[in-house]
């Protein structure tokens, strides 16, 4: 009888997770935005265009969520690293269990989903408002209506 996990999923599970999510969104973001990138031409128009600046202005967006995320997270680590060291001190504490192989796998680990998560939102929800866009990738501009 195969037996059911019973326990949510590590981080290093969650980090795949997003990972794999993250591998199927991207290229089909690059697709559709790429294929109206080129239907548009050089003179794209206005929902074009806001498309396109929609585009960078998310990639500035989530580099700098990824990038406080990041910071908060081994601000958090090394917060509880101190606290491991200043537990030396205390009688009767054990030692310093921050420094164990498990513990920085896992912080390192942590440190990587936090800076994927808003890279993950933004590309996962860009796939599925895409997705419903009536942009069709096989018609030619000068035919749809």
């Amino acid at each position: 009888m195969a037996s059911r996990r019973s326990h949510p999923f590590t981080v290093h599970e969650a980090l795949l997770a997003k990972s794999l999510e993250l591998a199927l969104a991207v290229p089909q973001v690059m697709a559709h935005r790429l294929w109206r990138m080129a239907l548009a031409g050089p003179m794209p128009s206005a929902r074009d265009r806001a498309e396109f600046q929609r585009m960078g202005l998310e990639k500035l967006a989530a580099f700098f969520e990824s990038w406080q995320a990041m910071s908060w997270q081994l601000w958090q680590i090394q917060l509880g690293m101190l606290a491991s060291l200043m537990r030396l001190w205390q009688p009767g504490w054990p030692g310093p269990q921050a420094f164990s192989g498990s513990f920085l796998q896992e912080a390192v680990a942590g440190v990587l989903g936090a800076g994927l998560a808003p890279v993950h939102r933004r590309a996962s929800a860009n796939a599925r408002r895409l997705a419903r866009s009536r942009t069709t990738l096989f018609t030619p501009r000068r035919m749809r209506r």
